[in-house]
């Protein structure tokens, strides 16, 4: 009975291969989410007091009619949604092995993730 030899050029790969592509994409939203989160830090520290329209204004200041503010948080919080999916997504992939287990949470989380973001859109777009 012979062996079949899984080593060298033609070793058998598996797996989903999202490895340098997801790990660039949490480096990323991590950088955003980091610079953003110190812009809010500076916006907070150089307020004058602390009320609710100078807290408003980190959020809806524009820029030559542009609403940079919003723009930034949006930008910012679908980062964190999209971080979220990933780190999310390769825990129930890495410990959730029965499969209709694991994609009834992929889709739960998705929904969940979704619905964070629009409920997030209809505050800050509503301001």
């Amino acid at each position: 009975m012979a062996m079949s030899k899984n080593y060298g050029n033609k070793r058998l790969v598996v797996g989903a291969h999202y490895g340098v592509g997801d790990f660039l994409a949490q480096r990323i939203t991590a950088v955003i989410l980091a610079v953003y989160t110190l812009v809010i830090l500076i916006g907070i520290l150089t307020m004058s007091g602390f009320t609710f329209e100078n807290w408003r204004a980190i959020f809806t200041f524009t820029v030559f009619s542009l609403p940079l503010g919003q723009i930034l948080a949006t930008l910012a919080f679908a980062s964190l949604v999209y971080h979220a999916w990933i780190g999310v997504r390769d825990i129930w992939m890495d410990y959730v092995k029965p499969v209709g287990v694991r994609l009834t949470l992929h889709v739960l989380t998705i929904l969940w993730l979704a619905g964070s973001l629009a409920f997030f859109a209809k505050i800050l777009w509503s301001l």
